[in-house]
């Protein structure tokens, strides 16, 4: 079998459609033990990282838990899979939520800890 070049392999990715190039994916962690589209999303952030100027990973920490102390219990608790003595530890002393994360999941997670009455910040 002749070997495809870079471009004639793109080229032929070009004229797939969705389901094609999904099984194409799948045959190839089945042949080779390898999801290549974990490669693909382990080097996007570098990518990211020279064209913004801002972090392209961040931390949500929680402040202070605030009054309704249960609500953010439960949040933290949905967010992170954490048990609930795990959740309830952060909040009583507060910490990283969760660490090494997109700009955007962050703002979602703040916006969410937020209602629940606690003071967030994102590093």
């Amino acid at each position: 079998m002749a070997k495809l070049t870079r471009d004639e392999f793109i080229s032929a990715l070009k004229e797939m459609n969705l389901l094609e190039i999904k099984e194409l994916v799948d045959a190839m962690k089945e042949e080779f033990g390898v999801d290549p589209s974990a490669v693909a999303v382990a080097a996007a952030p570098a990518g990211a990282a020279s064209e913004d100027a801002g972090p392209s990973v961040v931390t949500v920490t929680l402040v202070n838990a605030g009054a309704a102390k249960i609500n953010v219990i439960k949040v933290i608790k949905e967010i992170t899979g954490l048990g609930l003595k795990e959740s309830k530890d952060i909040a009583d002393n507060g910490g990283a939520v969760k660490e090494g994360i997109s700009v955007d999941e962050a703002n979602e997670i703040k916006a969410k800890l937020e209602e629940a009455g606690a003071e967030v910040e994102v590093k």
